[in-house]
């Protein structure tokens, strides 16, 4: 059988650079900028020690979807490893970040909040152990 490995997340940003920055400042993510033949700038980050996330441009030519409310079918969020939800909260509270969710336990062992990022990505933390 085929075996398959993880990629890149692929993201739609009306300003990636604005997009990129709130991900280096909130998550402390990686950003990459690469110069196309076309002479455009790439934007791309490294999250959570190495995971690839593309922001492309939306086409400010075409219309976009409001993102549906959760839960819903398809990618509904993404989820980032923390060894102190907590701490975590309070850090990205103090940077104006805006939960959905607070800390609670899903499950013994395992504790979980939400937060949105730009352009409404649902991202959750998540503890373990």
């Amino acid at each position: 059988m085929t075996v398959f490995t993880w990629e890149h997340i692929h993201l739609r940003s009306p300003d990636p650079a604005a997009t990129a920055a709130w991900y280096a400042d909130k998550l402390g993510a990686e950003v990459i900028r690469t110069k196309q033949a076309d002479g455009a700038t790439r934007i791309d980050l490294l999250l959570g020690g190495g995971q690839k996330v593309f922001i492309a441009p939306a086409n400010p030519a075409l219309s976009t979807a409001t993102p549906p409310d959760a839960p819903y079918f398809g990618l509904e969020h993404i989820g980032l490893t923390v060894t102190d939800i907590d701490a975590a909260t309070a850090e990205l509270k103090a940077k104006g970040v805006r939960f959905t969710l607070e800390p609670m336990t899903a499950r013994p062992g395992v504790r979980i909040a939400f937060l949105r990022g730009p352009e409404n990505v649902s991202i959750e933390l998540i503890q373990r152990g």
